[in-house]
């Protein structure tokens, strides 16, 4: 299973309308936590659960739901949480 694979599978648990992952490791070759193995990826989530949530709910949502891949396979996360009125 790959990484984004894993990904998609952990956001489930917030029932997403739409999940957009993007890996952006490779502009960041030779950067500290590339040589360790955790990757940077770009994440673009729309899901009822943000729904009047502030922006740092939405992200420790996200982080939750993503659990122990944060501690390694992924190095740096950006986070775009939208519920689905916002868009």
């Amino acid at each position: 299973m790959t990484l984004a694979a894993a990904m998609r599978d952990r956001l489930a648990t917030l029932h997403p309308e739409s999940v957009e992952i993007l890996d952006e490791s490779g502009a960041h070759i030779g950067h500290a936590g590339a040589r360790d193995g955790g990757g940077h990826y770009q994440l673009i989530i729309v899901a009822q659960a943000f729904s009047q949530q502030p922006l740092q709910a939405r992200h420790r949502m996200v982080y939750a739901a993503l659990g122990t891949l944060m501690h390694r396979e992924i190095h740096a996360l950006a986070i775009k949480a939208y519920a689905p009125d916002e868009i």
